[in-house]
């Protein structure tokens, strides 16, 4: 595995993620914002955060495969939300969950949460972008 993830001393257990990884491997895997878009380029799950965050992560899942990493190898994410506020905040652990469910692992990398006023077309409430590293 070229990530570890650590939990330093001093710093809380967030449960969702982890605060460092630390990179060992020597290729960098970007990939582009991923949003809730299936295969042909429709929306899922219109209006439906929880739904669209699942997307989001099965696309990163996706994309992340396509470059022969997994959810193992990935360094951080960023997440974009369009109107964050805290309160939104079970419908986007509840479509983690249920991603995290499909992919059968439990993504918790380093991660920022954004709050952002649009993504590119007004349908899409989130947007999440993965930097991984490979041996």
């Amino acid at each position: 595995m070229a990530i570890t993830l650590v939990n330093p001393a001093g710093l809380p257990e967030t449960g969702v993620y982890h605060h460092v990884s630390v990179a060992s491997g020597s290729r960098l895997v970007h990939l582009a914002g991923q949003v809730a878009w299936d295969a042909d380029g429709v929306t899922v799950g219109e209006g439906d955060l929880a739904a669209q965050v699942e997307r989001c992560y099965l696309n990163v899942a996706t994309a992340l495969a396509g470059a022969g990493a997994t959810f193992d190898d990935v360094a951080k994410l960023t997440v974009h939300v369009v109107d964050w506020t805290p309160d939104k905040m079970p419908l986007l652990l509840d479509g983690i969950a249920r991603a995290a469910a499909r992919l059968g692992t439990t993504p918790a990398p380093p991660a920022t949460l954004l709050g952002v006023a649009a993504l590119d077309v007004p349908e899409h409430l989130v947007e999440i972008e993965a930097i991984a590293v490979l041996d």
